[in-house]
């Protein structure tokens, strides 16, 4: 077949721009789905958190249920037990030196007058905010970080 003369090496270079585009678009993929990763595991843990915090409330040592749980001996679950909790439910590639966990017991009007003065009595709210920095692999899909945060709050059964 007749070729031109100068149109030996625009193949390649064709697919050296189109597989740098290629590349680019599956390691953005890469990067995004790591993020959504992340943002669902703090979603839930956060939730999971809540809950553990709401089954071992002020009251739960009298029943002896917050006894052997692995995070505290016979007590109910404080700021740093929660801490504790979230820590050790992270799941690999979650850097959990980025992680920060604020654990309250907010007292709205609606709440029970123990509210005022035990803060995690049966009744009263628990609430659990976790925050993440994640940051991207690949710096020209997002150059800074990115804080990710998740908070559920729960009534505290006993």
């Amino acid at each position: 077949m007749y070729q031109l003369k100068g149109d030996c090496g625009s193949g390649l270079v064709e697919y050296a721009i189109v597989f740098v585009l290629f590349m680019t678009m599956i390691l953005g993929v890469i990067d995004f789905g790591r993020a959504l990763y992340t943002y669902h595991f703090l979603s839930n843990v956060t939730r999971e958190a809540t809950r553990w915090a709401a089954v071992n409330g002020f009251t739960c040592t009298g029943d002896s249920s917050c006894n052997g749980q692995g995070y505290m001996d016979t007590r109910p679950a404080t700021q740093s037990d929660v801490q504790t909790y979230v820590t050790n439910h992270t799941p690999p590639g979650i850097d959990t030196s980025k992680i920060t966990t604020t654990v309250t017991w907010p007292v709205s009007t609606d709440s029970p007058a123990i509210c005022a003065t035990t803060q995690n009595a049966p009744g009263c709210t628990v609430q659990v905010k976790t925050s993440y920095v994640f940051s991207f692999l690949f710096a020209w899909v997002h150059k800074s970080t990115i804080t990710m945060s998740s908070t559920s709050g729960m009534i505290i059964a006993h």
